[in-house]
């Protein structure tokens, strides 16, 4: 199972990397918005697990681009970003995310336990 996480911070980047490579996920990580669009062209990762605001292209925006490609428009999206606001949940799953966890309220178990729920074929 490969993953591609796509967060702008470090801290939560490297943690998340940690605890899931620790579970048995191949992680791939992008700092941004641009860098996870075109990691995601060049590994097709199973799953993206995907920040809301990030520089360069934020997280709405890199939704648009999976869902304007053919090729990458089917590959799962959880968004993982503290705007929890009803808004924010809706306009990323009417772009394509199929479902979404506040990063303010985490728990890796909530996370792992999600994860696991998309990724079962």
């Amino acid at each position: 199972m490969r993953i591609l996480l796509i967060e702008d911070d470090v801290f939560f980047r490297k943690f998340y990397v940690e605890k899931l490579k620790e579970k048995g996920f191949e992680i791939d990580e992008a700092g941004n918005g641009e860098e996870g669009i075109e990691m995601t062209r060049k590994l097709r990762p199973d799953l993206i697990i995907l920040d809301i605001i990030m520089p360069k292209k934020d997280g709405f925006e890199v939704l648009n681009s999976l869902q304007s490609d053919n090729s990458l428009k089917n590959i799962p999206v959880l968004v993982f970003s503290t705007l929890g606001q009803d808004q924010d949940v809706e306009k990323a799953k009417k772009l394509g995310a199929i479902d979404y966890v506040n990063k303010s309220l985490f728990d890796f178990n909530q996370l792992l336990e999600k994860i696991n729920t998309l990724t079962k074929k």
